[in-house]
């Protein structure tokens, strides 16, 4: 479990910066909302990271072991590129900030990669619900550094120190790599044409054609309208008129305790319900916290009164618990969807197509929100949350218990 903390924390950084404190970066150096949303593009190494995933099943670097030598490089990118932002001007260099942007979605998911992989390779099939809810947890309290902290900061520090500020909390995971011990896993691909085929073979053989459908399908649409009513959440709080103190210090205080609260009793009370009911129960708490988001938007912009201010802690915080408790249940159901001889290529195969949304949808949301209103915007997001919850018929009945002895 402390293992899982560690592969969390380090998993979630890169990612929040990238949603959240870039967006109050960009939108502080005047950058257009149409020109904000289009940096959810630069995520599509997250999207397509299956593709060079085979890579890392096949080959190992000369230190480390096959897992954790992949952790190191990865880790100490993510170090160098995010510090990197704070050397650049947005509102002169916006072209380098794409790249750079792109950089770091890179370097994140192949490190998502190996530590999906490892942690499949490190749990045992009884912990898989417990140790991926504290992954979970850990990666949502990785956020707090880049979209409370860092926001807290840049008020009172210049950009360049809050990035460097930000970049430095990767070097937790880096001594943690450094210290603990590679898995056991199945046996090394014999070539890379079979770290290619084999893990999709397996997949279609085990689950079928039609249900290797509904799978992928459920997979696509379970987050889809969560993930499209965050992708402009900082953005929103300051046109709401919040300060960036203010939404940092509320995040940092509603935020936490509901996600740690709502990350550990759903790994527990995941162990008591199976994955199955989990998705149902914390599926549909996670789509009720799409519906706070409008009733704030409803609600206008913020005057400077205690009652605003707990409007704001109540929306951030149930989201914290709720899309905490809906991840958890989600991470849970992919890793056991992956035959463990074959964790990085299936586990990037299905994690690539959860990512779809957050980077080629959530490209449109700027547009979106600009034509619709705030309000709207946060009701379609709940629209499009219900498909993924229906499909729970097909991919995960109620009253069906899977045969794993995880349920």
């Amino acid at each position: 479990m402390a293992i899982c903390v560690a592969t969390g924390f380090s998993s979630g950084l890169p990612l929040y910066m990238l949603l959240n404190l870039l967006p109050a970066w960009l939108q502080g150096a005047g950058v257009s909302l149409k020109e904000i949303g289009l940096f959810a593009l630069i995520q599509f190494p997250y999207t397509w990271k299956f593709l060079w995933s085979p890579l890392l099943d096949r080959y190992a670097l000369p230190w480390l072991g096959r897992r954790r030598g992949w952790m190191l490089v990865t880790q100490l990118g993510l170090l160098i590129a995010i510090a990197a932002f704070g050397a650049l001007e947005p509102a002169q260099q916006l072209g380098w900030v794409y790249w750079l942007a792109g950089a770091v979605a890179l370097i994140s998911a192949t490190q998502d990669i190996v530590l999906d992989a490892y942690r499949r390779e490190l749990l045992p099939e009884t912990e898989l619900g417990l140790g991926n809810a504290v992954h979970v947890n850990a990666y949502r309290i990785a956020g707090l550094v880049p979209g409370s902290l860092a926001l807290v900061l840049a008020d009172r520090l210049p950009w360049d120190t809050v990035f460097a500020i930000t970049a430095a909390f990767m070097l937790p995971g880096m001594l943690a790599t450094c210290l603990i011990r590679e898995p056991h896993s199945a046996t090394t691909p014999s070539s890379l044409r079979a770290a290619v085929i084999d893990p999709f073979r397996e997949f279609l053989n085990r689950r079928g054609a039609a249900g290797a459908i509904w799978v992928l399908m459920f997979i696509f649409l379970y987050k889809l309208g969560d993930s499209m009513c965050t992708a402009l959440a900082t953005p929103f709080y300051l046109q709401m008129g919040y300060t960036k103190s203010e939404i940092g210090a509320i995040a940092k205080n509603a935020g936490l305790w509901p996600s740690v609260l709502g990350g550990f009793a759903g790994g527990i009370w995941m162990l008591r319900l199976g994955i199955h009911r989990a998705l149902w129960v914390f599926g549909g708490v996670q789509w009720l916290a799409i519906l706070g988001f409008a009733w704030l938007a409803w609600l206008g912009p913020a005057v400077a009164t205690p009652e605003r201010l707990l409007a704001l802690a109540l929306v951030i915080g149930f989201e914290a618990l709720g899309v905490g408790l809906g991840t958890a249940a989600f991470v849970a159901y992919i890793a056991r969807e992956t035959n463990p001889a074959y964790t990085a290529t299936q586990y990037a195969l299905f994690s690539s197509l959860a990512a779809v949304p957050r980077t080629f949808v959530n490209a449109s949301t700027g547009w979106m929100v600009e034509s619709l209103g705030w309000v709207e915007f946060f009701l379609f997001c709940a629209l499009l949350g219900l498909p993924g919850m229906a499909l729970l018929l097909k991919v995960a009945p109620w009253r069906e218990r899977h045969p794993s002895s995880l349920d």
